[in-house]
């Protein structure tokens, strides 16, 4: 694990000695360079570039294993009652390992400048890397990979690097789509994955023509970084790009994953797992550090630079595409603001718990939720959010330190998330670092310092999954 002064040291070497700094895929990395920009002009091929990324995978993949593996359990536990909108079971239980020789219990009772002289914050609660943090990019689940395959012909896949975690930690694919304008109808995708060659036909009769426009622009093929027709593209042959639905598969989450576009250095960025577009209609604030203030600015935003870390420079390059705010922006964004939440038959119109449908447990987690859980104070119902930043502080319980090329400093505010359907999204957190709902109680029980006991963690974990 590389500390923070090693960076600094082997870049003043290389200043001195005159020589170019260059990571293993023949581009410049924004973390070893004092610059914001990445270049414009790639000075190796792509045929030289592709090889080299092609005959390092095998050592990245093997990194990113060892490091989910000293993190976590990973084997599938699926529960046999509890399961997401379209029947997927969740995973049940704790994943993230404890240092050893420790116990929840001990870590909880422990101050946090305890826990960071001791050097007991457990890793799979510090900050998670991309598989190949010094590039990062959008990765794709190979079930989604498949799935646009086999529809359009389109490859997601990646010659430098794969999706890294397991099937049975992700959202259920397809997803079900419910509309705000037909909860009638429940799930309208009728099992099928949304694409360009088939939304009108599933759609067609249901939505409204601008609507239909929206769709169709968020399932439209778009130039993105890695996914192109430049040399610096990380997929083997010339692409027409990805689109929004990619990773909001059927208007929710596919767990795909990037890079945020807001930080810099590059080693400083965090992984940034797709968050569902299910509710968005109630959401005031977009993104996760950008706090922008409308769905179409994000829409807009997403177009014109994230899709390209950030870098309009970039953008301009590898071909962005720029929507018309007042139509093709407007349209996206409504039909954005269509896709709603499951069904929570527990509870009422205000977000409670009906209390002849809820049983005792779940009612016992909604009273720690808004009491000792302090979970209520940023997750109000009835979308459970509060349309602001929080910081969590975490760089009161470890040192930063470089770990698979990221330096995992504090992450500063960070928008608030629904918990609204949360049992259908998982990982947790910006990141994804959490592989279950017992991982994010645990994980706010440490941080928080709420010191709920085991029972009071089984109840606040019945009544997360009745939302």
């Amino acid at each position: 694990m590389e500390r923070k002064r090693y960076f600094f040291k082997s870049w003043w070497i290389a200043i001195s000695m005159g020589l170019a700094l260059v990571g293993g895929s023949g581009i410049l990395l924004a973390d070893e360079q004092a610059t914001s920009y990445k270049p414009v002009a790639i000075k190796k091929t792509f045929d030289e570039v592709k090889q080299q990324d092609i005959a390092a995978k095998p050592n990245v993949t093997k990194h990113q294993k060892t490091l989910l593996e000293q993190r976590y359990e990973l084997q599938d536990q699926p529960s046999k009652t509890i399961t997401m909108s379209a029947g997927k079971p969740v995973q049940e239980g704790v994943r993230v390992k404890l240092p050893e020789g420790t116990t929840w219990e001990q870590l909880a009772a422990m101050t946090a400048e305890e826990i960071k002289q001791r050097d007991l914050f457990p890793q799979g609660f510090r900050p998670l890397p991309h598989p190949k943090h010094n590039i990062g990019g959008q990765v794709y689940p190979p079930n989604q990979i498949e799935a646009i395959q086999k529809a359009e012909g389109r490859d997601l896949s990646r010659f430098d690097v794969e999706f890294d975690l397991p099937e049975h930690f992700l959202p259920e694919f397809p997803p079900p789509v419910y509309l705000t304008t037909h909860p009638e109808l429940g799930d309208v995708s009728r099992g099928e994955v949304l694409t360009i060659k088939n939304y009108y036909r599933l759609l067609n009769g249901i939505i409204t023509p601008v609507q239909m426009e929206g769709l169709r622009l968020l399932l439209t093929p778009f130039p993105q970084q890695e996914f192109n027709q430049t040399e610096d593209r990380k997929v083997k042959e010339p692409t027409l790009g990805v689109t929004c639905l990619d990773c909001h598969v059927n208007g929710h989450t596919n767990a795909a994953f990037h890079l945020n576009p807001d930080t810099r250095p590059q080693e400083n960025r965090f992984r940034l797992d797709t968050v569902s577009l299910r509710g968005m209609y109630n959401q005031q604030i977009h993104g996760s550090k950008r706090s922008l203030r409308s769905v179409e600015d994000f829409s807009q935003f997403e177009q014109r630079t994230a899709y390209f870390d950030g870098d309009h420079v970039i953008a301009a390059k590898k071909g962005v595409h720029l929507p018309n705010r007042t139509e093709q922006v407007a349209m996206m964004a409504q039909m954005q603001n269509m896709f709603d939440f499951p069904p929570a038959p527990k509870l009422d119109a205000t977000g409670r718990l009906i209390p002849a449908t809820a049983s005792e447990k779940e009612q016992r987690g909604e009273k720690l939720f808004f009491g000792k859980g302090k979970c209520s104070v940023c997750h109000i119902p009835p979308a459970f959010l509060d349309h602001q930043m929080h910081d969590l502080h975490l760089e009161r319980f470890y040192e930063p330190e470089k770990i698979n090329h990221q330096y995992n400093v504090a992450n500063g505010p960070i928008k608030t998330f629904t918990l609204r359907g949360i049992k259908d999204s998982p990982p947790y957190l910006a990141d994804g670092r959490l592989l279950t709902l017992a991982d994010t109680v645990e994980f706010f029980n440490l941080v928080l310092q709420l010191d709920l006991t085991s029972q009071e963690k089984e109840d606040l974990l019945s009544y997360l999954y009745a939302l």
